[in-house]
């Protein structure tokens, strides 16, 4: 047994320009994973009439990218475990901006698709590892509040790329290829990678203590340098080394019910948010609006996602996450079945403004919520798995709609997502812990784990 003192150093710690940089730096790589996931949904209208396809073979490439997605979340988990968060980090958002670079040279629907496949793996990948690194990096009184800040800087990607969708892919045949290169900007995150630390909390279940001391040692003299004199860390606790994290440990009752609500949360966010953002385009172009104005409705409907993200800054913090997100799900589903029930331009614009809000508030209170139902030991891959099935559950989400809406038309499709996001909430109010000023957890055994009640 050794001593693990890392989150106590870290807990005392003030907001500093460490934290702003390392903000900066996890939110230019949310910026473009937000600006990139939508890629194919705004770009699917004009292909329709370009290359010729259908609604089903939009369905089978947006089911296909969550495989991806899946694939990239269990690859995170183990990367960021095995060499760390940091570069994990690195490694996934240059993995996602260099395939969504190939995205611009497809020649056909098959090979977009490969190419939209890789790309949503690395996205997906980044969101598990930054989440994970915000959780380890800053204090647990404000570190739901600064979660939400990367999102809020991060989801401006969102509206920006579709503003930039509306006007270039209309431009003429070739110019919805600049949408894919404008989300391979994400590479630029590298510049910022040199500034990042990696967790000592990571270095110290791995059972390095003199690299977790030097790390904080150097990040103690840099916010004594700004900020003064630190105060004294509490007591150092016993912790043992814990080098690997099986899959079969999520078994353990610890961590397989936590794991378990995750799934839930992730899955009917995963389905619910996708069937507006990757289908509202393409929906609305099929009921007879055109592309150009499809596409700007989004558009318009995406500026309420860094409002959303802002919003869960100033409340995640001061109020019960649980019940913040209870309260979240259930204002997205009624506000986007209004969006479905009607085709009046204004309320289309408005309807989808308060889902986007919502919704992205949603997402920053579960990026916070996840990870502090973990230890250090369970936290990258249960983390990790839960928001893979999350996105795995999508591969059937866009087949499920495509076949609603051919079966029984536009208005079944936002009945179909309402209820998901009831169904989420609902499973959130009756087995969601509570996490309010619990700190994510670290490795000691002597600390409890937030754990579900029985069924």
């Amino acid at each position: 047994m050794l001593n693990s003192n890392a989150k106590n150093r870290l807990d005392r710690l003030p907001i500093s320009k460490f934290h702003k940089i390392t903000l900066v730096a996890v939110s230019f790589a949310y910026f473009f994973e937000f600006a990139d996931i939508n890629s194919f949904a705004v770009t699917a209208p004009r292909l329709i009439k370009l290359w010729g396809i259908t609604v089903n073979q939009v369905a089978y490439v947006t089911s296909l990218s969550f495989v991806g997605m899946f694939a990239g979340s269990v690859v995170a988990a183990w990367l960021a475990d095995r060499w760390g968060r940091k570069t994990a980090l690195n490694i996934t958002t240059l993995w996602f901006g260099v395939f969504s670079l190939t995205s611009v040279f497809s020649w056909d629907l098959v090979s977009l698709g490969v190419f939209r496949v890789l790309t949503s793996a690395g996205l997906s990948a980044m969101t598990v590892v930054a989440v994970i690194y915000v959780s380890e990096m800053f204090p647990a009184a404000v570190r739901g509040k600064f979660q939400a800040y990367a999102i809020v800087i991060g989801i401006c990607g969102t509206p920006v790329t579709n503003f930039i969708a509306s006007a270039v892919v209309p431009l003429n045949d070739w110019s919805w290829r600049l949408v894919y290169l404008w989300g391979a900007l994400g590479i630029a995150y590298l510049f910022f990678a040199r500034h990042l630390k990696e967790s000592p909390r990571w270095y110290e279940n791995k059972g390095d203590h003199a690299a977790a001391d030097a790390v904080l040692t150097a990040i103690e003299k840099q916010v004594a340098a700004e900020k003064g004199p630190l105060a004294d860390a509490a007591p150092p606790v016993e912790a043992p080394v814990r080098e690997k994290a099986p899959l079969r440990m999520l078994l353990q009752r610890k961590y397989l019910w936590p794991t378990l609500l995750l799934v839930v949360l992730w899955v009917t966010q995963t389905i619910g948010f996708f069937g507006y953002s990757s289908w509202a385009p393409t929906l609305l172009a099929k009921e007879g609006f055109s592309v150009e104005k499809s596409v700007f409705y989004v558009a318009l409907s995406t500026v309420g996602a860094p409002l959303g993200s802002y919003l869960a800054a100033l409340v995640t913090d001061r109020f019960e996450r649980k019940w913040c997100l209870v309260a979240f799900g259930a204002v997205i589903a009624l506000c986007g079945l209004f969006y479905g029930l009607t085709f009046n331009p204004v309320l289309i614009v408005v309807f989808g403004f308060l889902v986007n809000l919502f919704e992205r508030g949603y997402t920053a209170l579960g990026y916070a919520y996840s990870p502090e139902l973990f230890d250090t030991h369970g936290r990258s891959l249960g983390t990790g798995i839960s928001y893979g099935l999350g996105r795995l559950s999508n591969a059937a989400g866009p087949l499920i709609i495509a076949g609603l809406y051919n079966g029984s038309g536009y208005r079944s499709v936002f009945f179909f997502i309402a209820g998901t996001w009831l169904l989420g909430s609902l499973v959130l109010a009756v087995f969601g812990p509570r996490t309010k000023q619990v700190p994510a957890l670290p490795a000691a055994p002597r600390e409890p784990v937030p754990e579900l009640d029985p069924l």
